[in-house]
Order: C-alpha cells, then structure tokens, then sequence
C-alpha cells in the first residue's frame, strides 16, 4: 500500500541501545546521562519567542554515505525554515570525509531531493558562497591547521599507540568492568619528541585532552544540560576523542566544529542522537576560543514500537516517496509536523505558510511515525493542485496519463473514442469532479476503475424479472431516449424523474416500458440508484451516477444498460 513503509532501525550515526532509551524517556524520568532543570519533565519546549531577534545562519550537512530520508529531510527542513523566517541564510555542506563509504551519485541525489522539496540553498555545492569549499574532502588542509593549533596550545596531542594495542586495552578494561576509553598512554610525551616522531611518518592520530569536567550548555529544547558522564571516567580512563585520523583526515568532530565557526552558523538543529556528542563539541569550541552556535536537539523518528525508522529500508528514502507520486508539498507538510508544535487550526500549510507559521517549539522526546497524516496531506495538497489548474495540476494529469495508457489502453480507446475527447482532457474532467479523492495515480484508477475500463456486463442488465426486471427496461427506454448532444445532467435527470413515475402505480405512464404487475408499487429512489451504480460500475459506491454518465458518455452507458447497438439517436 502507498506509504505505508516498514518502519525499522534507522542508521544514524551509531548510538547505543542504552543511549537511545536514555533519551527516549528523557522528557519524563531521571535516568538520562544529562540532568535539566525541571521544565525538561514537560512535553513541549517552554512557550516563549525563541527566535533569534536577527538573522540565523543554519546548515544541513548531509554525508553522500546514504539518500536523503525522511529523517533527513526533516532536520534540512527544521534549518531551512529557521534560516528563512529570521531573513538569514540555508547553507548545505557535504560530509564526505568517508570516502571508503561514499556511494557514487549519492551527493547529486541529495542535490535533487532537495530541490524538489524546494529547499534551496543559499550557500553550498553547485551555489558557491564566502566560505566555501563546501565540501569536507576540500577543506582537508584547514583541519589539519586547527589540529596543529590544539597540539600547540595543548589541549590536543598525538597517540602513537597502535590499533592492537587499542584492542588489546580495550578488552582487558572490559574484562575488568571498567570503561574501555583510552589510557592517555601518549598524552605526556614531550612536544619535541611527539613531532620528530610525526616529522618521521610515524604512525599517530591527533586525540582532544578533553576536561575532566564537561562544560554545560544551553540547548533550546532541553534547556541546561549538565553532563554527568565526565570527561575522566574512572582512574586512568578518559573519553579523549579522535580529531585527526592516522590518514590525516579529520573526524566528524573536528571537522563539524571546525566549520560551524568559519561558515558562522549560529543555530544547529539537529536529531537526539547527537546530545551525548555535544558536550565533547562544547569543550573543542572552548579549546579554540570560539563561542559555540545555539543548538536544539529533536526527538528521534520512531515506529510504533519505538523503534528508529530505518533509512535502510528504502521505503522512508526520499527517492520512494518521489516515485510513489508524492507531493513535495504534502511531504514537506507532513515532515514539518513530526515533532513540531504549532497554534494554527489547520496542520496544511506550504511551505511558505510554514517560513510564516514557524517557531522552535519542538517536541520533547521522540516522534511516533504513523502514515495516515501523509495521506490526509498528500489528498489536500492535491484537491488544491487542481482546484487551481493549470501547471499546478499538470504533474497530476501528466503521472495518470502515463499510468492509463499502460494499463487500459484498449478500454480507454472505446470509451473514448465515442466521446471524441483526448485522454488528458477526460482525465482533468474526473479530477475536477473528484479531487479529495486523488492519492496517487494507482490508487485513484484502482479506485475509480470503471471509468478506465468495461467492467464485467452485470446480470441485472438481463433480468425481466421482478422489479429490477421493471427498473431495466424502464431505464432502457428512457436513457435511449435522449440524444448525444443532449446528453447533459440535467436531461437525465429528468429522465430519471420520468422512469419513476413509469415504476410507480399511482401515476397513470402510458408508456411501452409501464410495469404490469403489482410488483411495481412503491420502487424507491435509492431502488433505482442502486441499479444504475451496479450496472454501470459494478461498484457499490463511488462519483454521482449522473457524474459518471456524464464522463463515460452515451454510448459507453447504453451498452453498459444493455441497449442494442444501433438502437437510440
């Protein structure tokens, strides 16, 4: 069924199950790894004016190790509307320090996703910018520079120590129950023998002296956080992280932080997952000297279970949804809403109702994903489109074409062919009568089948028998009656008027088709209805009947009655 994808563990960047439920539950209990002040129990952030008072500068940066998802798309989404409601600016980086595990095309698709979206750049790849590259994989030498800086004034230093030696440490602290971060086996070599070491080509990474207590931060979801896992976690062990790998590359930490100051971002919105990192972040902004950007942190994307949505399976990628027919409206609509809290009456809004509407008044805690709000949006997004003609609803029009002439080809050149009508325009002609009921192009023709194609000649058509054997023949005569120009609502409605009074003995029809038998006393309406849907449908319900003879036309719905060919005007 459309958008309806299997929903399992999302691949984010990997955090521990632990972890995951720390802060799953964090907005109600007390067993995160961060502390707050009591407003943290609430479900919603405080309502108050979050806003910056000037313009912010936000970032998406995505890594081409993966597409874009619905995860994804809404932290880009988050950014983008902060940028644009403060008058500031969207800037989009791309992450690809990982280069075993970039996927080639990745990084153009991402482009595109987001284009469609209508999230656009103001600042990144293919837009350029003041601070660029915009790529990490360009920007290598400048991680290296800030690396030396942190050697220099010492809240950095190389580890020569070798990956089995790592391995090796780590297993036997494990064994022990004791944190297996590292030892600072390297931390006190002298500078002058560090770097003839590294001038040598020896082996090293480049690994942060964290503090021995985190510093706290301001986050304007969560509020104050207060770290209680420390950087020194026990005696001899310390969460000293990675800046610079032994290729020379940097890590995620370092690069991002490194970024965010020169690219002068001032808010980072980002998903849960990262708040155990942030404080490791705070403390390389305070190692440099720089003032760190406001950060806000949203709950994760969940199934029902609890479960992170998983970007493995393709059936929350962005890609999928395109080509199930979503709307980019309708699917921006529904990412927006998916931990965020607004005052409006209604949950449809563009995404220029969203720049307008927006607020950081985000959702503690995670989001529970369920996909009946998409496809409440994906139908008004679309009664819109069409309400509005045009290009608006060209994509519509052009999508059931292409789907039509695939499926009912044969069917479509007898029904049409008698209307002298182009398949484009008999198309438009059922969206306008019908555009709440529009979902996609598959779910609409499976719903509105006949329309497209002959259903099966209905045994009500041969019955003389009985009532309904009167409603046939009444039915015959009086739709055969009218001619094909005349072929309009209002004329048959006045033929219907016409078969009842022919149905019921109280009025004296002198017609061919006037039932004989006592049967015929008091045939309702709905009677009659009720014959001409299954007759011309086979469907219990759907359009108007008039609306559906109408768009199949005279002659599709005589033979549909059972009329002789050749018989009529």
């Amino acid at each position: 069924m459309p958008f309806l994808p299997l929903l399992r563990r999302e691949l984010a960047p990997y955090t521990c199950k632990s972890c995951l439920h720390r802060l799953s539950v964090a907005a109600r209990r007390h067993n995160s790894s961060f502390t707050a002040s009591s407003e943290f129990r609430n479900t919603f952030a405080p309502k108050k004016n979050l806003l910056p008072k000037g313009p912010a500068r936000t970032r998406f940066a995505p890594s081409p190790t993966g597409f874009l998802h619905l995860g994804s798309l809404r932290t880009a989404l988050f950014n983008y509307l902060l940028a644009k409601k403060t008058g500031g600016q969207f800037i989009l980086r791309i992450e690809d320090t990982d280069q075993i595990r970039t996927i080639i095309h990745a990084e153009t698709a991402i482009f595109r996703d987001l284009q469609w979206a209508g999230l656009q750049w103001d600042e990144g790849p293919e837009v350029g910018g003041p601070y660029g590259p915009y790529r990490q994989s360009e920007r290598t030498a400048l991680y290296r520079e800030h690396a030396n800086k942190l050697l220099d004034s010492g809240h950095a230093y190389r580890c020569f120590c070798s990956v089995q030696r790592l391995k090796e440490l780590a297993e036997a602290r494990h064994k022990l129950g004791l944190p297996t971060d590292y030892d600072r086996t390297c931390a006190n070599i002298p500078k002058e023998e560090s770097d003839d070491r590294a001038h040598k080509g020896e082996s090293h990474v480049v690994r942060l002296r964290v503090p021995d207590v985190y510093p706290e931060y301001e986050d304007l979801v969560y509020t104050t956080f207060k770290p209680l896992h420390q950087g020194r976690r026990a005696a001899d062990a310390f969460e000293d992280p990675i800046l610079l790998k032994s290729d020379s590359h940097p890590t995620y930490h370092l690069a991002n932080v490194v970024d965010d100051h020169h690219m002068k971002i001032t808010h980072v919105i980002r998903g849960s997952e990262w708040m155990p990192s942030t404080p490791k972040h705070v403390a390389l902004y305070q190692a440099f000297g720089w003032t760190p950007p406001e950060f806000a942190h949203v709950g994760l994307l969940v199934d029902e279970q609890g479960n992170k949505l998983s970007k493995r399976s393709g059936d929350i990628g962005i890609r999928s949804f395109r080509e199930q027919e979503a709307l980019p409206e309708a699917l921006v609509n529904f990412a927006a809403l998916l931990g965020w809290s607004h005052q409006d009456k209604s949950d449809v809004m563009d995404l220029q109702e969203l720049v307008q509407k927006f607020n950081l008044n985000f959702t503690r805690g995670n989001t529970i994903v369920t996909f009946g709000k998409l496809r409440f949006l994906q139908r008004s997004h679309a009664a819109k489109r069409i309400e509005e003609s045009g290009d608006a609803m060209k994509e519509i029009v052009d999508n059931m074409v292409v789907a039509l002439e695939d499926k009912y080809s044969a069917d479509l050149a007898e029904i049409l062919g008698k209307q002298d009508i182009s398949l484009r325009d008999y198309v438009t002609k059922i969206l306008k009568l019908a555009p709440t009921r529009f979902y996609n192009s598959e779910h609409f023709i499976s719903q509105m089948s006949y329309l497209f194609r002959r259903p099966p000649v209905s045994p009500l058509t041969q019955t003389s028998e009985g009532i309904t054997g009167s409603i046939a023949a009444a039915a015959k005569h009086r739709f055969s009656e009218v001619p094909w120009y005349g072929w309009k609502r209002a004329n048959l409605d006045k033929k219907f008027g016409e078969i009842m009074l022919a149905l019921n003995p109280e009025v004296s029809v002198d017609t061919p088709d006037a039932p004989q038998s006592t049967e015929r006393k008091n045939v309702k309406r709905k009677e009659v209805w009720h014959y001409l849907r299954a007759v011309l449908t086979g469907e219990e319900q759907g359009l108007g009947v008039y609306d559906v003879m109408t768009l199949l036309g005279r002659e599709e719905c005589l033979r549909r009655l059972g009329v002789e060919q050749g018989r009529g005007k």
